[in-house]
């Protein structure tokens, strides 16, 4: 078997044990160097997936029913968040702007096949110009769109199974509120000593961090494909 259904076929397992959930089943997939960057700085953007595992990506986005970015990404990609590479259906895309900073003239903005959803704390509908449903949402306490609220939101919307592709805010936004259930990550045979794809997670004790297991890797081209399911044990009182 192929890596390519090899995966497939453990992520659509995997989001069928969750098909009950009050919130999406949510899969992080991203590319990173070998020392963990995404890239050399914010703001910047940087190519890391090989053809292989670029083709990789977008068969995992049909997948899936909804894809999400942050606005950062929105901003420093304009990203389209298409199939084009595997045959299959455009998931629908989603951004996380809590202060509403998507430029009309965003790809996501001028998409004939789907309008994007940008979910927000801000009240700017009638200012926006784009093709784009502006969708409220509470606000946690640092002022962004609470991820619970968000992801319930979603599955209420019909999106059963979620994509996050990044950028490092959103990726680590989800590991800190345990709200990833899996894990595709490509790594990149190349240092960049630059943007970690995951900040500090501000956990106290080691038990508590995100594990994955069972653990699968295999070679896809030049890069390595790591992938695995994301397990949160329980707050510890005393480390």
């Amino acid at each position: 078997m192929s890596l390519n259904r090899q995966i497939e076929q453990w992520l659509t397992g995997q989001q069928r044990l969750h098909a009950s959930g009050n919130r999406p089943f949510v899969t992080l997939s991203y590319a990173q160097s070998w020392d963990g960057s995404i890239t050399t700085r914010s703001g910047e953007t940087l190519g890391l997936s090989g053809a292989e595992s670029l083709r990789l990506t977008h068969q995992l986005r049909s997948l899936h029913d909804g894809i999400l970015v942050g606005v950062g990404t929105v901003l420093t990609d304009d990203p389209q968040l298409t199939v084009r590479e595997w045959p299959g259906k455009n998931p629908q895309p989603i951004v996380l702007d809590s202060r509403l900073r998507t430029p009309p003239s965003a790809r996501l903005c001028q998409r004939a096949d789907k309008r994007c959803w940008l979910l927000t704390r801000a009240t700017a509908e009638a200012e926006f110009a784009g093709q784009a449903d502006i969708i409220q949402l509470p606000g946690d306490r640092h002022g962004r769109v609470d991820l619970p609220a968000a992801l319930q939101y979603l599955r209420r919307k019909g999106i059963k199974n979620l994509m996050v592709e990044g950028g490092a805010e959103v990726i680590t936004a989800f590991f800190k509120a345990r709200l990833a259930d899996a894990l595709i990550l490509t790594i990149a045979p190349t240092l960049v000593g630059g943007l970690k794809g995951v900040g500090h997670l501000e956990q106290t004790c080691t038990s508590e961090l995100p594990q994955i297991r069972p653990m699968h890797s295999q070679r896809l081209g030049d890069d390595l494909i790591l992938w695995g399911s994301l397990h949160y044990r329980e707050k510890a009182i005393a480390c």
